[in-house]
């Protein structure tokens, strides 16, 4: 929010405002806020909120390419794709993913789809997901698909003998 302190002069004072402009950031666990004193450019103040607040976001709201993957999950996807014997791998992953976040979950969900439909399943819903994603809908729905698409991509570097960057 942006506050006028020549207004407020009271909120200057408490929140120890002697300069302008001053930005301060208000994490949940400190009311008094902390100073920021970074860059001021977009990415600087991006790169600073994304750390501070466990986010991966880009310019515009956006997700980026990580978002949403776990690295260790990264590498039983990998490891399912080549495995012979993908049901284990796939309750591997169940016991993994267990104490993680909701998304987590989503690698379970591909890899039963891989075992009914076949490999040909990550193209696919790739494919699916990045039509989707140029309609219009809600940032939650966007986020969410961009999500599922990024946790795909871990699938599809291990399935075309090629890593991603």
């Amino acid at each position: 929010a942006v506050v006028s302190t020549q207004s407020t002069g009271e909120l200057g004072g408490r929140f120890g405002v002697s300069g302008f402009p001053t930005i301060k950031f208000f994490p949940k666990d400190n009311k008094d806020g902390e100073a920021y004193n970074g860059g001021r450019s977009q990415e600087d103040f991006i790169t600073y909120l994304n750390a501070r607040c466990g986010l991966k976001r880009v310019a515009g709201g956006g997700l980026t390419d990580d978002a949403g993957r776990v690295e260790a999950l990264d590498a039983l996807a990998a490891k399912f794709m080549s495995a012979e014997d993908k049901s284990a791998v796939m309750e591997e992953t169940v016991a993994a993913s267990a104490d993680l976040a909701k998304e987590a979950q989503y690698y379970h969900k591909v890899m039963k789809k891989v075992i009914e439909k076949g490999s040909d399943f990550i193209d696919t819903e790739t494919s699916r997901l990045s039509r989707m994603l140029e309609g219009s809908m809600s940032d939650e729905k966007k986020d969410q698909f961009t999500v599922r698409k990024n946790i795909l991509g871990a699938f599809a570097s291990s399935s075309d003998g090629h890593t991603e960057l």
